[in-house]
């Protein structure tokens, strides 16, 4: 009896103890560590190629996920890699890295990088040089035709005749007239390349001496494709150059686009002691992340583009003269012919 006893306890303890040890190893799983020490660096080229050589290191990683910043993602083994940026210009990209464990445990930094890219001289696309006296060519140009400015409380009345347009030793003159016509106390001519041509980012380059005089108001200027089913201002429009002549000399530069229309556009002024009297190269260079503005080599705004704007889409190109409005104010009564001359428009991209 005592023998069977001690049989069952010494089982006993046999079971407890076998219980004991597979609890115990359970209890010794390999501990998840987390990456640790992630340091990322940088070193962009300086030849124009948009090369960036990128190096990420961490302790306990075995990959290594890189956001360019660009939309583009790309995992990395080794945490080294060389990657190219295509957008021509300098810009500034916001980079992540996230570094991996074997466990899956990650950590993250992220670095900015201004990186220049220069692709080989713009290409000529679409040009207007004017160089044929008479109407301006009708595959290239329609009209607007109508009084109001479509808004504008304008005084003019956009015509297509030869007195509004016409092209004379090599230069478009739009003029505007002191006249009475259909109900409007002046007339002139607004044309556009609307439903001809149109085109999404790029250079546009318009050689142009523009008009003096209290309530004139020349623009050379852009409106969405789009306008016919979204209107204005879900479009968007990029204005060039506009001069009211009641602020001598002072070139404007506008973008209109949802919650920035009319007197709350986003843009800026530069003084050009002769605009109405010499010839200046309007300029606008044009990208999925800027809007530059140019007189000559000058540039004097910068709007930063981005997706949710409308200005990434097609647009066409307008040149005409107003007079009054909203913009251009109170016309000098002395006013009775204002022209704006056009030695070119060109297109680049």
């Amino acid at each position: 009896m005592r023998y069977i006893n001690r049989s069952i306890l010494l089982a006993i303890m046999s079971i407890a103890f076998m219980g004991g040890s597979c609890k115990k190893g359970s209890d010794n799983k390999p501990a998840q560590t987390a990456p640790s020490n992630l340091m990322v660096t940088a070193v962009p080229s300086t030849d124009g190629s948009g090369m960036v050589a990128f190096t990420a290191t961490a302790t306990n990683a075995v990959s290594y996920d890189y956001e360019f910043g660009n939309g583009v993602v790309a995992t990395i083994i080794s945490g080294v890699t060389n990657y190219k940026y295509t957008l021509a210009g300098t810009n500034t990209y916001t980079v992540i890295v996230t570094a991996k464990s074997s466990s899956g445990l990650t950590v993250s930094k992220t670095i900015s990088v201004t990186v220049n890219v220069v692709i080989g001289p713009l290409a000529l696309v679409w040009s207007e040089e004017f160089n044929v006296d008479g109407a301006p060519g009708s595959t290239k140009w329609g009209y607007d035709l109508g009084a109001g400015g479509w808004g504008n409380n304008e005084l003019q009345y956009y015509t297509s005749r030869p007195e509004n347009a016409v092209i004379l030793n090599g230069v478009l003159k739009i003029t505007a007239i002191k006249e009475s016509y259909s109900g409007s106390a002046y007339t002139s001519a607004r044309l556009l390349t609307k439903d001809k041509f149109s085109f999404k980012y790029g250079k546009v380059e318009v050689r142009a001496k523009i008009p003096a005089g209290g309530g004139t108001w020349p623009a050379i200027w852009m409106l969405g494709s789009n306008i016919n089913t979204v209107s204005w201002p879900g479009c968007g429009e990029i204005d060039i150059m506009e001069h009211v002549g009641n602020s001598l000399n002072k070139i404007y530069a506008t973008l209109h686009h949802p919650g920035h229309s009319g007197g709350n556009g986003d843009g800026s002024t530069v003084m050009i002691p002769d605009a109405t009297t010499a010839f200046h190269n309007y300029i606008m260079e044009w990208s999925a992340t800027t809007i530059k503005f140019y007189v000559d080599t000058q540039l004097f705004y910068t709007f930063n583009n981005n997706a949710t704007l409308p200005f990434n889409q097609n647009f066409f190109l307008i040149l005409n003269v107003a007079m009054g409005g909203n913009f251009g104010g109170v016309i000098d009564p002395a006013v009775t012919s204002a022209t704006m001359e056009v030695d070119y428009v060109r297109v680049y991209q």
